[in-house]
């Protein structure tokens, strides 16, 4: 059986980087899987060593069937790497696992994904595969749908990625006139509405939100398992974005998912557990302003 290559990207994180890579290693496919690693070159003097502790780390690799390292000479961002890179190793190889430097992986994560790339990869409704899975307050079934994308450890084939669209002031176009604003934001519980805003803006740089964005309108879904096969370890305040928070722990599976196959529909119950999820998630009058607070206090 031939496995999708792996498309890691890495930045000044040592620690997390090793966390990832010793548990996609944990993984009884890796020995027979091509590893890419994309490193994305310091934005700043003051992270240089950071990088370059990491470079050394991944050039002394070893357990993959193969190692190709892509070191850049300038910051590209996280958002251009990942673009960049999905694109390139599709191009060669039609599909791709997609992980960053700080995800905790389950030892049947790569299994859940080639079984998914290769179950659905003529199903034209499916845009990706997806590891993570939300903390939310029911079972869940063995695999299910939802509509979109996400971006905790996927994986997708050169026919959905076609569908990315990179401009993000048209996507926003595009679901508000189409009248899908709530359904994208979960009832505006998601954030994903003011992530496209503070996109245009310039706020941010996400791959993630247009990714999803472009899925989405499409009308495709991705697969979901019923428990996680990752874990974020990158929520402790020291990733380029955010600060630190427990909110998307989550129990992460030491058994393997079965993939069988499934119409591709979207599931309403999960998409109603995931609303719930995300408006208990939605901070109360006296936390938004101890935030503001500690943020005029900075």
């Amino acid at each position: 059986m031939a496995y999708a290559p792996i498309a890691l990207f890495v930045y000044r994180r040592l620690s997390h980087t090793k966390t990832t890579v010793e548990s996609l290693l944990r993984n009884k496919e890796a020995r027979d899987s091509t590893l890419y690693i994309f490193s994305d070159a310091a934005k700043a003097e003051k992270d240089s060593a950071a990088v370059n502790e990491v470079r050394e780390y991944i050039h002394a690799l070893s357990g993959f069937k193969a190692v190709h390292i892509v070191e850049q000479e300038t910051n590209q961002g996280l958002a251009k790497s990942i673009i960049a890179g999905v694109t390139s190793v599709l191009r060669e190889h039609g599909r791709v696992i997609v992980v960053e430097d700080d995800l905790l992986l389950s030892p049947y994560f790569l299994q859940y994904m080639n079984d998914g790339l290769n179950l659905y990869e003529n199903a034209e409704q499916v845009a990706s595969i997806h590891g993570y899975t939300y903390p939310v307050d029911i079972k869940l079934p063995e695999t299910f749908f939802l509509r979109g994308t996400d971006c905790w450890g996927w994986a997708t084939w050169s026919r959905a990625w076609r569908i990315f669209e990179p401009d993000t002031a048209r996507l926003y176009r595009q679901i508000t006139d189409a009248g899908l604003a709530n359904e994208f934001d979960y009832n505006g519980y998601a954030g994903n509405i003011k992530m496209l805003h503070n996109q245009i803006a310039g706020k941010i740089d996400s791959w993630a939100i247009r990714w999803h964005a472009s899925a989405f309108l499409a009308n495709m879904v991705t697969l979901n398992p019923g428990i996680s096969l990752v874990q974020n370890t990158g929520m402790d305040g020291g990733g380029t974005h955010g600060d630190a928070t427990s909110v998307f722990s989550t129990e992460l599976s030491q058994k393997p998912v079965v993939v069988e196959f499934k119409e591709p529909v979207a599931d309403h119950a999960v998409y109603e557990a995931l609303e719930r999820y995300f408006k208990s998630r939605q901070p109360s009058l006296p936390e938004k302003l101890w935030t503001r607070l500690k943020r005029m206090l900075r």
